[in-house]
């Protein structure tokens, strides 16, 4: 793509964003509805989940996960539907205190580092997919933008929980098949 082609491109995006409203269609407003239900309620078990974890290096990255990626999703979903008109799910979850030290929870009651990471490394994958699937079912480039960009900042979170996983040893041992 030659520069001007590119300068091109970005003035397209640049005027349909400030000059192309139309309002959310119903799959846009009903992908926009199921993300804030289901982002409210992964706070609450990413909450749990964080005052479960012992490793200080899993507990930053499940708090990252819910300020930086789950809560900033809710919050732009918000605004998104609202201004077209939609109505916010009211359902709401018991905010939990997150504590920084552990917990003295007995082992038999908790979930170890290892199976919190596999937990949370599953909800990410999830809503990844879910992300993907309205991203498919958007036509209004701002909602789409929201949802590419949102979709790259939790990959490269994926990749880190991973990263941590392989340094701890959590990955579990899957038997290689051999011809």
């Amino acid at each position: 793509m030659t520069i001007l082609e590119k300068v091109s491109s970005e003035t397209r995006n640049i005027f349909n964003m400030f000059f192309d409203k139309e309002p959310l269609n119903y799959l846009e407003a009903a992908g926009l509805y199921g993300v804030i239900a289901q982002g409210r309620y992964n706070i609450a078990a990413l909450e749990v989940i964080y005052n479960h974890a012992q490793d200080t290096e899993l507990k930053s990255l499940i708090k990252e996960a819910i300020d930086r990626h789950t809560k900033t999703l809710i919050q732009h979903s918000e605004k998104l539907l609202s201004e077209s008109g939609g109505t916010l799910p009211t359902l709401s979850f018991t905010k939990r205190t997150l504590h920084k030290k552990s917990l003295d929870i007995p082992a038999d009651a908790r979930m170890t580092d290892g199976e919190i990471a596999i937990a949370v490394g599953s909800m990410a994958k999830a809503a990844q997919m879910a992300l993907l699937a309205t991203l498919h079912q958007s036509y209004q480039l701002e909602v789409a933008l929201m949802y590419r960009e949102m979709l790259d900042v939790g990959l490269e979170w994926d990749y880190r929980l991973l990263q941590l996983m392989l340094n701890r040893g959590w990955l579990p041992r899957l038997a290689k098949i051999e011809h």
